[in-house]
């Protein structure tokens, strides 16, 4: 994640940080990234299972039964090695989370071991009975999918209506205090829109919206033509960035991050130093401290059926299960060669990043392996998704 409000307008500062000497123990969920012991944030999809039927789906999920999922004791079991192992923050996605019958019940546990527990949802099953029950157990955010306004979104969703049900979950979630954000992921289908959904933001007081790049994976896969060209991912990071400062100019707090794409660190950094501002040097060293991408280091994945994964949309490889193992146990294991090359990958990297002496490695770290396999075949390949130049990025 690139806060760009943390960033750009400096709400974090490196002081922030090293007033908690950098340990995820004693650091608040914001500055997370910055820690120096990182811990994984843990996405779990706890199941499959999905009312809509999204063109982009990670999980490839569809609204029918998927057989194998982890029982409610063996989720039990699971989070109290998270919570021993020092895991932060708890990710309950799917699927559709809301369609689990126990996810308050685990979320409550997961509060009562020290975790923070957050949802993924598309939104639309979040009446005003399920966001007061959400704020009660003690959720401490509510990240809801929206990939455009009206029936962009719906066409995203595969269903009609989605966007209007997405709606009442927002303002449900608002009216009973419970903090929730947007969540978009960005196609050619929908860039030309982040206007409309900065005033949407704006209108409908969402205190928080990350923008995620498109990663190639379930659905996706066949999504790589959709994606945006390299002059496009610039043009919307651009805008992000000119709309991020524009709210904090005029007071409205709001957190705006991008997400899955580090390069946007480096090129938010450069546009910085173009401008000639004081903070850049500052900007630096906290992107050299949050690391680049952290999949299998301060992200990882737990399957509806168990399987342990470097981040959730790299499921189609799994070092094991907490079926037979815990999931400390498989983390810090590195006899696999894919865990213990994610923990130190710089050496490992070819392509551009390795062709060019890429002098963002340390602030990017070979950004998403996810995209190189499905577009290369070789997990250690350039992202395909960075759009920096040779200019840029030679060392």
């Amino acid at each position: 994640m690139i806060g760009i409000t943390k960033l750009y307008c400096g709400t974090a500062t490196a002081g922030d940080v090293l007033r908690y000497g950098r340990d995820s123990g004693k650091m608040p969920a914001h500055l997370l990234q910055y820690s120096a012991d990182k811990k994984p944030v843990v996405v779990w999809n706890m199941t499959r299972r999905c009312n809509l039927r999204c063109v982009h789906c990670y999980s490839d999920s569809e609204n029918k039964e998927y057989g194998g999922e982890l029982t409610g004791q063996e989720a039990l079991q699971m989070i109290a090695d998270f919570a021993e192992f020092g895991v932060p923050v708890l990710l309950f996605s799917g699927g559709e989370p809301l369609m689990r019958e126990d996810l308050f019940e685990l979320g409550a546990f997961a509060v009562k071991c020290g975790i923070r527990p957050v949802i993924s949802t598309n939104g639309t099953l979040i009446t005003p009975k399920v966001a007061k029950r959400i704020k009660e157990t003690g959720f401490g955010y509510v990240g809801i999918s929206l990939d455009g306004i009206g029936e962009v979104n719906d066409q995203f969703r595969g269903v009609t209506g989605a966007f209007n049900a997405a709606m009442r979950g927002f303002e449900t979630c608002v009216e009973v205090g419970q903090k929730v954000g947007l969540r978009l992921t960005m196609t050619r289908r929908n860039y030309k829109g982040l206007g409309a959904i900065f005033d949407f933001i704006e209108e409908e007081k969402i205190p928080r919206a990350c923008f995620y790049h498109l990663v190639y994976a379930g659905r996706g896969s066949d999504m790589v033509k959709d994606d945006l060209t390299y002059d496009q991912s610039r043009k919307a990071v651009d805008l992000i960035i000119d709309r991020t400062m524009d709210f904090h100019r005029r007071k409205l707090e709001k957190d705006i991050l991008t997400v899955d794409n580090h390069c946007d660190g480096p090129y938010l950094y450069m546009r910085m130093l173009r401008e000639k501002s004081e903070r850049a040097e500052e900007v630096m060293q906290l992107l050299e401290w949050n690391g680049g991408n952290s999949s299998g280091i301060g992200i990882g994945c737990v399957d509806n059926c168990g399987g342990v994964h470097a981040d959730q949309f790299w499921q189609d490889y799994a070092f094991g299960s907490v079926r037979e193992r815990k999931f400390s146990e498989i983390w810090t294991d590195t006899s696999d060669p894919i865990m213990a090359g994610l923990k130190n990958r710089k050496p490992l990297l070819n392509g551009r990043c390795a062709e060019t002496n890429c002098r963002w490695i340390g602030v990017c770290n070979g950004n998403f392996r996810s995209r190189a396999i499905a577009v290369y075949g070789d997990t250690w390949a350039q992202d395909p998704a960075c759009y920096l130049t040779d200019e840029e990025i030679e060392g």
